[in-house]
């Protein structure tokens, strides 16, 4: 359940991404730790720009946690894996269909995204940060290798540098 940004919320954003945040429509997920994790982005950013990535992850723990989990080549077998199951193919097509769904419900028609999401999706495995964020936002059961990518990571909310003021 995504909630509108505070002042607070934006400064914390701006102080995890080291630089200020561009147009957040909502709090998309919270860190155990209470702090912003993953943003919603409209579609078309304040200045006309086209923005596809509606689920966008802000906390330096967590993209840094993700970012090592890339490195394993868990990107390449989730890859291999959708051109040998079809029950996963199937599952992560339903995460993309979710994911513009969840974006359209914005109520912007945006022509230059339409059927673009993140990550990959459907056909692709390029991005765990944005399927993890897709899966943090949305709940577990919705985006399958977000979910799997997500079990596999640390718990990043335990240490002390999660603890970002503003």
């Amino acid at each position: 359940m995504s909630d509108k940004p505070t002042q607070d919320d934006l400064a914390v954003i701006q102080s995890q991404l080291g630089r200020t945040p561009r147009d957040v429509h909502a709090i998309a997920y919270r860190c155990p730790c209470g702090k912003p994790a993953v943003v919603e982005t409209p579609p078309r950013l304040s200045d006309g720009t086209p923005f596809p990535t509606f689920y966008y992850a802000t906390c330096p723990r967590l993209t840094g946690a993700i970012s090592t989990l890339e490195t394993t080549g868990m990107m390449a077998m989730m890859q291999d894996r959708l051109s040998t199951d079809l029950e996963i193919a199937g599952c992560y097509a339903a995460a993309h269909d979710d994911y513009e769904a969840a974006r359209s419900a914005l109520g912007m028609d945006v022509p230059e995204v339409k059927g673009i999401t993140a990550g990959g999706m459907p056909d692709r495995v390029k991005c765990l940060h944005s399927l993890v964020a897709h899966s943090l936002a949305a709940g577990p059961g919705v985006n399958p290798f977000g979910d799997e990518a997500l079990a596999a990571l640390p718990k990043w909310w335990e240490s002390d540098s999660c603890k970002v003021e503003g």
